[in-house]
């Protein structure tokens, strides 16, 4: 993996070397045409960009083909019209075991700068979705990208790490909402403010069920062009007033410096709603509303200091399940590489096994050819054993070097002396 993430490279680096996805597929077809037979699959999100690369095998031996990273990058480079030099030096270098682990890290969103954010596992989903349409994807690829979601899976599963939300507006709709209201199918919700937090707000509000919601802001035109971003209604900062009765919901994220709402103009607001209940989220600083609007019956008022204290104790929560998510990556890493061991051993200790058990055969029937009857079945049958323990004994140390390298993920010396010592030949 040639990479670089939130971990190590700021924000206006990490945007020069983004990655669209024609840019992608212009990379796997450059890369097809430099290093034929490589397997490759680019992950670039605002948070990272990384290829993940599989080296081809060399023709007539089997192995693999060592790749200088500088090959890798300066093909990013030339597919970004960027200099190499200067792409090179903001990568870091994974290799073997460190890049399957990374890999798994990422989709498991133990690497992300939220830890346990759900979209990274779709991302890189995409980004081998893409990969295998572009046909850069070959066995290993498949294989590494299967575990990786299978680890990540596992971790969702098996750990909470996901399931505590950090952002304010996050565990606004996610934890408050659901405490007053059983659904947002046809509550009506007046959204105030435009801005980043507001935009965020309505994504959840909108994943939440949320089919009724009006957007109002001081500047008409931007509360507009959100609205018709999420399709939802929008209305003047003059109109909040008949807007808050109407209201099930009503939640600030305004940057405003005087309260949308005081207590006296909150007042016959609240008796004109006839009792209804109102959930009140007040996600602004200074805030939108005034505190005295959450003392009036049926209104329950959450500020930004109560949500910031539950996105806290989340966070506390999460970080005590990190351990637990990282044995658990700990687990798929090494029973990946075991299997992918297993993969390139077995072949060789197939063939091994199947050429000493010829040559015991053929000096078995040789022997009791020569014997000419004289032994009787109980003798031939002892024979026969003690040619199959000589055999066994024979090939019981190569065997096992052969499992401790592959399970220490050293094996490619070992395969290849024993192909040789014994002419196994490449399959």
């Amino acid at each position: 993996m040639v990479g670089c993430s939130h971990h190590d490279v700021a924000v206006d680096i990490r945007e020069r070397l983004s990655f669209s996805d024609a840019h992608v597929r212009n990379l796997y077809t450059l890369l097809h045409h430099r290093l034929p037979g490589v397997e490759s699959v680019m992950v670039s999100t605002c948070n990272r960009v990384e290829l993940y690369a599989v080296t081809p095998a060399s023709p007539g031996n089997g192995s693999a083909v060592s790749i200088d990273p500088r090959v890798l990058s300066s093909a990013m480079a030339e597919v970004l019209s960027l200099d190499a030099d200067f792409v090179h030096s903001y990568l870091q270098e994974r290799v073997d075991r460190d890049a399957v682990e990374h890999l798994f890290l990422v989709a498991a969103s133990l690497d992300s700068l939220v830890v346990g954010e759900a979209q990274i596992l779709s991302q890189v989903k995409q980004a081998y979705d893409l990969a295998n349409l572009a046909d850069a994807t070959g066995p290993t690829t498949h294989a590494v990208f299967q575990a990786a979601n299978k680890a990540a899976k596992r971790v969702q599963t098996e750990t909470s790490i996901h399931r505590r939300r950090l952002s304010v507006p996050s565990v606004a709709v996610g934890e408050v909402v659901p405490e007053v209201f059983e659904t947002l199918r046809g509550k009506r919700v007046v959204l105030c403010g435009a801005g980043q937090m507001a935009e965020e707000t309505l994504r959840y509000l909108k994943s939440s069920g949320a089919n009724n919601i009006c957007v109002i802001n001081r500047n008409f035109d931007r509360g507009a062009a959100l609205a018709r971003e999420f399709n939802t209604d929008v209305q003047p900062l003059e109109n909040l007033g008949e807007q808050a009765i109407a209201a099930d919901l009503l939640i600030g994220t305004t940057s405003a410096k005087q309260p949308l709402i005081d207590g006296p103009t909150f007042a016959p607001l609240h008796e004109r709603r006839g009792g209804r209940v109102l959930l009140v989220l007040d996600l602004a600083v200074p805030r939108d509303f005034d505190p005295s609007i959450g003392e009036a019956t049926g209104v329950y008022l959450y500020q930004i200091d109560d949500l910031r204290a539950a996105c806290d104790r989340n966070r506390r929560e999460r970080e005590k399940q990190w351990p637990k998510a990282k044995r658990i990556i700990d687990d798929e890493v090494e029973a990946f590489l075991a299997s992918m061991q297993q993969r390139a051993t077995g072949p060789v200790i197939r063939q091994l096994r199947q050429r000493a058990d010829r040559v015991k055969q053929q000096e078995y029937d040789r022997l009791l050819g020569k014997l000419n009857g004289v032994a009787d079945p109980d003798t031939a049958r002892e024979i026969e054993k003690s040619f199959d323990r000589l055999t066994n004994k024979l090939l019981h140390p190569p065997m096992a070097s052969l499992r401790d390298d592959a399970a220490d993920g050293h094996s490619r010396g070992l395969l290849e002396a024993l192909r040789h010592l014994f002419n196994l030949g490449d399959e």
